[in-house]
């Protein structure tokens, strides 16, 4: 039976754990938020999106030694399973305070939270700033209504923030219906459930 208990407003999960699923860190947990902001990535989506990024021929970018930009990263199953997987560096930005503190605690328990950097911010702020070094993938899981990450990736592109080998994965609603032209160049698109899973390089 799961148990829950309350932290400022929020459900954190006190039974069941997100796990990691392979590398240095495999088998290791860490908290997740449950509550009407905050999706947790699912292990067999999040299994599928690193098998990709690992064996398919179509994408050029490795995660070994790589600078990654998890953008509504939330609690940070994704750039946490990135630095257990070898990459260098990864920059979370999170606007929830209460979901940036969860993460923040994560990564001190995981013992990695010098491999990364959190911004408490809106993401529109975030990229607004002087970048010294370019990202080589990008990952951002916003709230399904949400459109806004389309100007997010205007904002990248019109900066040129990425390497030349670089990854843009996005997840959506598999019903939704975004408007990638002129942006994105799409390589592929994996639908799991409820989840649309979108590979991409700018054009």
């Amino acid at each position: 039976m799961e148990r829950w208990f309350l932290q400022e407003g929020y459900w954190l999960e006190s039974d069941k754990k997100m796990r990691i699923i392979s590398g240095s860190l495999k088998g290791k947990t860490f908290n997740f938020l449950k509550n009407k902001k905050t999706r947790p990535l699912k292990d067999s989506v999040k299994e599928n999106i690193f098998n990709i990024l690992t064996h398919s021929n179509l994408i050029k970018t490795k995660i070994e030694d790589s600078s990654i930009l998890d953008l509504y990263s939330g609690i940070g199953s994704f750039g946490i399973e990135c630095i257990s997987r070898g990459a260098q560096k990864v920059t979370f930005v999170e606007q929830d305070e209460n979901t940036s503190n969860v993460l923040k605690e994560n990564l001190n328990k995981l013992s990695i939270i010098n491999k990364t950097k959190i911004y408490n911010n809106k993401i529109e702020s975030f990229l607004i700033k002087k970048f010294k070094n370019k990202f080589d993938i990008f990952f951002l899981d916003p709230p399904f209504a949400d459109l806004k990450f389309i100007n997010n990736l205007i904002v990248i592109k019109k900066n040129k923030i990425f390497q030349k080998n670089h990854i843009v994965i996005i997840h959506r609603e598999n019903k939704t219906q975004d408007n990638f032209k002129n942006l994105l160049d799409v390589i592929s698109i994996k639908l799991y459930g409820r989840s649309k899973i979108i590979f991409g390089m700018f054009n």
